[in-house]
C-alpha cells in the first residue's frame, strides 16, 4: 500500500507537465490531474512549489476548491510533510493552508491564547504526536516511564484538546498510537502494567471512547501502521538522524489519510459505489456462460473471492453507502443471478439504481447520478476492465475510478485502503440512507403515475417534524451542514462544536427537520440557522437534502420560521443567497417564498420578508403530533 495502488502511477512526463503549469493561465485543472496520481514526496514538493509561485494563485486563492486551514503540532520533524499533505488535499478537492508550530511545542501552543496556531483562525488542529510525545515515553524500547500509564497520557492529550478548543476554538484531529515492534516478555507485554504495548493499546481504547463523545476526530494511525506492519512503519535510523516519526517512504500514504479525513470534515466523502457485474461481482460472463458457468460463492476460489467483494459492498450499504449497478448486458440476464443464484449475497433490493444495457458506461453513470440526484463527484466506479475505467475517467473526470488488482481476492483490501467512504460519525439516519435512496425511486414511479404534482404530494401522506437543535441530532446536523451542496443558500460549514454553540446560544433560532411518508422515513433532511438582531432575523444557513427537493419542505419550514419570528416580536426576516458552482438550484428560493430582493452584487443576493405580509404556504403534510409519532415509532 506504500505507493497508493488505487491511484494511477505518476506520468512519465510529470516534470514536463509540472513545468508547463507556470505558463498556464488556469493551472488548477492540470495540477489536480497530476495530484490524482501516486506522487512521491519530491514530486509533491515540485507540484506545490510551482503552484505557490503562479501569478494566478498569488493574486487570489482558488475559489473552485474548498479551503481548509490546518494547524499542526508534533513531537517529530514535520516540515517534510507539508507539501505532500497539500498535494494530497488537492487530490481531494481542498486548497490546504498549513500552520506548523515549532518542533515539540504542543502544550505551549495549546495553552497560550496568542500562540501561532490559536491566533491563526485554523479550522482544525492535527495533534501529530507518536508515543514518544506522551508521558509514556522513556529510554526503554518496551517499558514506559516509571509510574506513567495510559491514563496519564490521556490526561495530557485532553489538556491539548481542551486548550486548542478554549483558546483557538478549533477541534482536534487526534492520532491513535502505533505500537513499536519491541516486545519484552511476549504475551505478557499486553497484560503487565508499565509495559509499552499494554499502555499504548489502553491509551488507544480510552482515546477512541473519549473522542466518540466529543466534536474532535480520530485519525487511526494505529490501524494504518498495523496494515503496513510496524516493522516497516517504524524506522529508528530516521528517528535518530532526523526525528522523523516513521519510515520516510510512507509519507505519501500518511498524508493521504490525513487529507481524506479533512475531505470528510468538509463533506467530500463518497456516497455511492457503482458496480460492474461480469468478473467483478462474479467470475465469468453471465450472457455467455449462463448461470451454471459463472462462479460466486463457496467451493471455488474465484467464486469465494468475488463473493468477498459482494460482502464488502453489502457492509458498506449497511453503513449508508448507496449501491448501484452499471453493466453492459441485457437487463433480464443481468438480473438473473440477483434473483436466482443461491450464493449471491447482494440482492436486487440492495441496489438503488440498476442499469444494464448496451450504452456506454459513462452515459449510464451520468444517468445513475441524475436518478439519485447526487453529484458525479459522489460516485466511485468499480470495474475490472482497464479500458472501461479509462473511458469513464476521460469522459467523467469528476467520478472516482480506482485502479484495482487483477486478482479479485485483493480488491476489497484495495478499495478499503483507498478510504473513499470514510465517515467521522455514524447515526441512525446513516444506517437507513441506502434504503432511503431506493425508496426515492419508488416515489418517482408514484409521481409518474399521479395526475399532477399536487395529487402526488397529497398521496405521499407526508409527516414533518420541525424542532430546535438538540444533542441527539447534533452529529447528523453537522453532517448535513458539511455535505449539502445543491440546496444550500450560503454553503457555510460548521464543526460539531460550533453546532453545539448555536444550540445553546439564545440569540440563535435553529431548526432541524425530519420527514416521513408512506414509503418510509427520510430521516433528518433539512437544517436552518438564524440569528436574532433587534427586530430582524438574519438567516445564516438554510439547507436541505437533495432527496426531498420539490416536496415543499421549504414551505413548511418557512411557515414555522415566520410563526416563530412573530412570537419573538421580529418584524423582518433577511436571507442571503451566495452562488457556488453547485447551488444554482436555489437561486430563486427566497423569491418563491415571497421575499423581496433588497441588494445584489457579484458575491451574493440579499432578500427580505416583512413578517406581517407573509401568506402561509400550508403544504400538504401533517405536523407536530403525527410527525412526533413517526419519530417515536422509528426510534
Amino acid at each position: 500500500m506504500n505507493d497508493l495502488p488505487w491511484l494511477l502511477a505518476a506520468p512519465e512526463n510529470f516534470n514536463d507537465r509540472c513545468a508547463a503549469l507556470a505558463g498556464n493561465t488556469d493551472p488548477l485543472p492540470e495540477a489536480q490531474q497530476l495530484a490524482m496520481t501516486g506522487l512521491s514526496v519530491n514530486q509533491s514538493n515540485r507540484l506545490m512549489k510551482t503552484l505557490d509561485k503562479h501569478e494566478t494563485i498569488l493574486q487570489q486563492p482558488p475559489s473552485s476548491l474548498t479551503h481548509f486551514k490546518l494547524g499542526v503540532v508534533s513531537n517529530a520533524t514535520f516540515n517534510l510533510f507539508v507539501s505532500p499533505l497539500r498535494a494530497a488535499a488537492l487530490r481531494h478537492g481542498i486548497w490546504l493552508d498549513v500552520v506548523l508550530a515549532d518542533f515539540d511545542q504542543a502544550i505551549q501552543e495549546a495553552l497560550n491564547p496568542d500562540s501561532l496556531i490559536n491566533s491563526a483562525g485554523v479550522d482544525a488542529v492535527l495533534i501529530a504526536l507518536d508515543h514518544r510525545g506522551y508521558p509514556l515515553a522513556s529510554e526503554s524500547l518496551a517499558c514506559t516511564t516509571g509510574g506513567a500509564n495510559a491514563q496519564d497520557a490521556l490526561n495530557y492529550l485532553n489538556q491539548l484538546r481542551e486548550g486548542f478548543r478554549a483558546n483557538g476554538g478549533a477541534p482536534s484531529l487526534v492520532q491513535s498510537l502505533a505500537c513499536p515492534p519491541f516486545p519484552l516478555l511476549g504475551g505478557l507485554d499486553a497484560q503487565l502494567d508499565g509495559l509499552l504495548q499494554r499502555e499504548i493499546h489502553e491509551f488507544n481504547r480510552l482515546t477512541a471512547n473519549s473522542i466518540m463523545q466529543s466534536a474532535d476526530i480520530l485519525l487511526d494511525i494505529a490501524a494504518l501502521a498495523s496494515s503496513i506492519g510496524t516493522h516497516q512503519w517504524f524506522d529508528e535510523r530516521q528517528w535518530f538522524m532526523s526525528r522523523i516519526a516513521f519510515n520516510n517512504a510512507l509519507i505519501p500514504l500518511y498524508c493521504d489519510h490525513v487529507a481524506r479525513t479533512l475531505a470528510a470534515i468538509r463533506g467530500k466523502s463518497k456516497k455511492c459505489l457503482v458496480l460492474d457485474l461480469d468478473n467483478t461481482l462474479w467470475a465469468g460472463v453471465i450472457g455467455d456462460d449462463g448461470m451454471e458457468g459463472i462462479h460466486v460463492g463457496q467451493g471455488h476460489p474465484l467464486g469465494e473471492a468475488h463473493q468477498a467483494i459482494q460482502r464488502y459492498a453489502l457492509e458498506l450499504k449497511k453503513h449508508g453507502v448507496i449501491l448501484a449497478v452499471c453493466s453492459k448486458n441485457e437487463e433480464s440476464i443481468a438480473l438473473q443471478p440477483f434473483r436466482e443464484h443461491p450464493d449471491m449475497l447482494l440482492k436486487e433490493s440492495d441496489i438503488a439504481v440498476f442499469v444494464a444495457n448496451w450504452n456506454d458506461k459513462a452515459s449510464n453513470i451520468r444517468h445513475i447520478a441524475q436518478t439519485l440526484n447526487i453529484g458525479l463527484d459522489a460516485l466511485v466506479f468499480l470495474d475490472d476492465n482497464p479500458m472501461e475505467r479509462d473511458i469513464v475517467r476521460t469522459a467523467l473526470p469528476q467520478v472516482t475510478v480506482p485502479e484495482i488488482p487483477d486478482d479479485a481476492a485483493l480488491i476489497p483490501r484495495t478499495l478499503a485502503a483507498a478510504g473513499y467512504f470514510d465517515m467521522l460519525s455514524f447515526t441512525a439516519d446513516d444506517a437507513k440512507r441506502a434504503d432511503q435512496y431506493r425508496d426515492n425511486a419508488m416515489r418517482q414511479q408514484a409521481m409518474t403515475a399521479a395526475g399532477s404534482i399536487d395529487d402526488y404530494l397529497a398521496s405521499l401522506d407526508m409527516a414533518i417534524d420541525i424542532r430546535p437543535f438538540d444533542a441527539a441530532g447534533r452529529k447528523r446536523i453537522t453532517q448535513l451542514i458539511n455535505k449539502t451542496n445543491q440546496f444550500n443558500l450560503t454553503t457555510q460549514r460548521y464543526t460539531e462544536a460550533e453546532v453545539e454553540r448555536f444550540e445553546t446560544d439564545p440569540t440563535y433560532i435553529t431548526r432541524q427537520v425530519r420527514l416521513a411518508d408512506k414509503f418510509g422515513d427520510n430521516g433528518m433532511i433539512s437544517v436552518l440557522i438564524a440569528k436574532k438582531e433587534s427586530d430582524c432575523l438574519l438567516i445564516d444557513s438554510w439547507l436541505m437534502s437533495c432527496r426531498v427537493i420539490k416536496r415543499r419542505v421549504e414551505d413548511a419550514l418557512c411557515d414555522e420560521l415566520v410563526t416563530t419570528a412573530k412570537a419573538a416580536g421580529i418584524t423582518t426576516i433577511r436571507g442571503q443567497y451566495s452562488p457556488t458552482p453547485k447551488n444554482h438550484l436555489v437561486k430563486d428560493h427566497y423569491q418563491s417564498l415571497g421575499f423581496t430582493l433588497a441588494d445584489s452584487n457579484e458575491e451574493s443576493d440579499t432578500w427580505e420578508l416583512t413578517v406581517a405580509d407573509y401568506q402561509p404556504k400550508n403544504p400538504p403534510m401533517s405536523t407536530a403530533e403525527k410527525a412526533g409519532q413517526q419519530e417515536t415509532a422509528g426510534a
